[in-house]
């Protein structure tokens, strides 16, 4: 028994380790095999994970000198990245025999399936970048879209908050601007002021223009050219209707459209012309 024991506390030298092994059905060809695998496998996964980084940041570098949205860069940037990463994966499964393509088909169901039970936020999402790459407001602009009048406050990937002039907020799915008229009123740099005002069918129509003109003369903040206008509009039941017609900046457009209607009001009153 003292010999058995002192026999089993020997150390084992490398030729019973394989021929241990060979018991198991580990050659020597086999192990050498697997162990290149695996060292391949490493080499592959260090890699990607390397190519995945200098994508990104290439991406992310391009984009942001092109002056891009920093949302639509960060998504661009993270896409980059992961595409990277899944060919790698993909490779490492093959080189431990596994048939990537099946795997594909199965991932290829899987996602058509998510996307079926996701379409609403997936279409949200994709009029987002849309919204983020034509960009037809901004901001700060303010904006019309389906029959809501407000300032954007947020631009986002699913949805666009939106201030309105009383104070409320409304948040909006992309999906339902994007496939509607959008109505921006920030757009461009001036806007015309039009006021409309009816008068008696005794007034002078000649009298009646020459004053207009003079009200829209007293109202400081209006533009030059283009040039005010003062058409007479038509003959009503009642009345003769004018619309006076001026621009003005579109920072300033409700300030000097309420100044042209209290000028137009004041200088008609003046001058003894009835507004009916």
């Amino acid at each position: 028994m003292l010999q058995a024991a002192a026999t089993d506390d020997q150390p084992l030298n490398p030729t019973s380790l394989l021929h241990r092994a060979e018991q198991f059905g580990l050659t020597s060809d086999r192990i050498l095999y697997h162990g290149q695998q695996l060292v391949l496998v490493l080499v592959v996964i260090f890699a990607g994970w390397v190519v995945a980084g200098l994508l990104a940041r290439t991406v992310r570098i391009s984009l942001e000198k092109a002056k891009l949205e920093a949302t639509l860069t960060l998504f661009f940037t993270q896409a980059a990245r992961w595409f990277v990463l899944v060919l790698t994966g993909l490779s490492v499964l093959s080189l431990f025999g596994v048939e990537t393509t099946s795997l594909a088909a199965v991932v290829g169901a899987g996602s058509l399936a998510i996307g079926l039970a996701w379409q609403g936020a997936l279409s949200n999402f994709a009029a987002g970048i849309m919204l983020l790459v034509f960009r037809p407001y901004r901001v700060g602009d303010m904006v019309n879209v389906n029959g809501t009048l407000g300032r954007v406050k947020e631009l986002e990937l699913f949805t666009t908050t939106m201030d309105t002039t009383d104070n409320r907020r409304f948040i909006v799915p992309n999906a339902s601007i994007f496939g509607s008229t959008i109505e921006n009123l920030s757009h461009h740099q001036q806007r015309r002021v039009e006021v409309a005002v009816g008068v008696s069918y005794q007034a002078d129509i000649d009298h009646t223009r020459v004053v207009l003109r003079e009200a829209v003369a007293s109202v400081t903040g209006v533009l030059a050219d283009p040039e005010p206008v003062i058409y007479l509009v038509e003959l009503g039941n009642s009345t003769v209707n004018w619309s006076v017609r001026a621009w003005a900046p579109t920072a300033d457009y409700w300030s000097i459209r309420d100044r042209l209607t209290r000028a137009v009001k004041i200088h008609l009153d003046a001058a003894g012309v009835q507004i009916a």
